[in-house]
This record gives C-alpha cells, structure tokens and sequence, in this order.
C-alpha cells in the first residue's frame, strides 16, 4: 500500500493505519520546502486524492520545528553557479510549486490535520491555515515575512488569511509582518487547538486516527462544501448539498450509520 508513496530528500512519506503521514525532514534549513521536496509533496497528494486506502493526511515537521518556509537562500546559492533565470521565471514556475500545493490540501477529499511545533513560516503557515485541522503548540511562532524581505505574499495567503482572521488582521498579519504564537493561532480560528508542545503529536494523531475512523465519503464531501461556500449564493448552494447528500446517500457508510443508530451502538464506517 505504501510503495505507491517515495520519500524524497527532505521529505518524508509513509503510510500508517489508513493515514498518509507527510514529514518535512530538512533539519539544516529548519525543514525548509525546496524544489525536490516541493515536487515529491504535490505529487504524493496527487496519488492520494484518488487513493481508495487512505482515509486522512497527516502533516508534520521532523524535530523541534514545522517548516521555516521555502529554501529561497538555497536556490539562489544554485543560480550562482549556473547561468540565470530568464524574466519571468517566478511567475512560470509558482503555478507549478506553491500554487499547486495550496489548492490540492483545500481540494482533496481527505481530511488534512498539520502539527506545529517550533516556527511555522511564509508557506509553513500556509501549510497550516490549508489544513482542515492545525494542532499547535501554544509556544510556536507563526509568521509571514514576504513583506520584510521586500516582495509580495504568494501560496494564496493574501486570500486564505482574511478568510480565516479578517482583513484588518490580515494587513496586520502580512503587510506589518507581525508574528503570533499559536495560543493566538486558535484564538483566530487558525488552529483547531494549542497545547503544550511535547503534547503535539499525541493530539494531531489522536485527531487523525478519529478522522480515519469516520465516513470518509462524507467528510471528503462535506469538506468540499465548507470550501466552495464563501464564492457560492445560497440556491446554487443548496443544489451542491443535495448532490452531495445522494452521493452520500449511496454509500456503504450511510448504510452502517442508518443500522447503528437503529440498533443504539456506535458505527463501525469502513470508509466506503
């Protein structure tokens, strides 16, 4: 089950318990993403979308931290010693990278839980405001520094963000550079808990053995509704839960849930 999945340089992949366990392993750059790992993310979340045997996605950082965000110092220390890049080259090369890698965690029919420790930072924050649930330690620092480095924001944080905190907070957030801690995190709705850090991973696993246990059918479907409903008016909406609910409808699971709640016991869901 697991072979379909390769581990790359500073990534790791395994499969455990019908959970895709995603470990950024870059411990010299603070699990920073680069290209090579970049690659090996998209495309495991791209076998997993259509993955029969998973039931949810786990995302964590290798160590005492999360992910210092893209390696930008490591691939401009490559360019030095070949020729540069042509103008134009970060707009040709994000829709493949970063712009892919947000939508497919908001776009996938899994659940997605991501444990924080340490420093989550430009796309590590990304990371997890994307994640259906972020488990951090209430010590661990979240920042978005685009603007304090002199360019613009990218992986979607100028959309995400004043969807989850609102705008004020948001220019705050990315314009002022304003770090914040991950007790703040789930104040703002960013996280879904903060605890104490040696308590992270216990959490985020105990979250996604419970997400793997569940009507996965339905909670690929209801996670799809949660997302399309800011940019849907209520009827076209409507029409998207009652197609989701026949889809549902159809489903093994639904079935179980239906014999369980007859027979007073809780439902043993297969994920079908």
């Amino acid at each position: 089950m697991g072979s379909i999945y390769s581990s790359a340089q500073g990534l790791d992949l395994h499969v455990d318990d019908a959970v895709l366990r995603i470990t950024l392993d870059n411990p010299e750059r603070r699990n920073a993403l680069n290209d090579v790992s970049m690659a090996a993310f998209i495309a495991a979340l791209e076998r997993a979308a259509t993955d029969e045997q998973l039931r949810a996605v786990l995302l964590s950082g290798t160590g005492g931290t999360f992910c210092s965000g893209f390696d930008i110092v490591g691939r401009n220390a490559a360019r030095n010693t070949g020729p540069k890049p042509r103008t134009g080259s970060i707009q040709r090369r994000l829709p493949t990278q970063a712009n892919r890698l947000v939508p497919l965690l908001l776009e996938i029919q899994l659940p997605v839980i991501c444990a924080v420790r340490g420093s989550a930072v430009g796309i590590g924050a990304q990371l997890a405001l994307a994640a259906d649930f972020t488990v951090t330690a209430a010590d661990a620092r979240f920042w978005y520094p685009f603007l304090r480095r002199g360019f613009t924001p990218d992986s979607g944080s100028t959309w995400l963000l004043p969807r989850a905190v609102g705008p004020q907070r948001a220019r705050q957030l990315l314009m002022l550079g304003r770090e914040f801690s991950g007790t703040e995190a789930e104040a703002w709705g960013i996280a879904h808990a903060a605890v104490p850090d040696d308590e992270v991973m216990s959490a985020a696993e105990q979250l996604a053995a419970e997400l793997a246990t569940g009507p996965t059918v339905a909670l690929g479907l209801t996670k799809a509704l949660l997302n399309a409903s800011a940019d849907h008016d209520l009827r076209r909406h409507l029409a998207d839960e009652a197609y989701a609910m026949e889809l549902s409808s159809r489903s093994p699971d639904f079935r179980e849930g239906l014999k369980a709640f007859a027979e007073r016991r809780d439902p043993g869901f297969q994920g079908r």
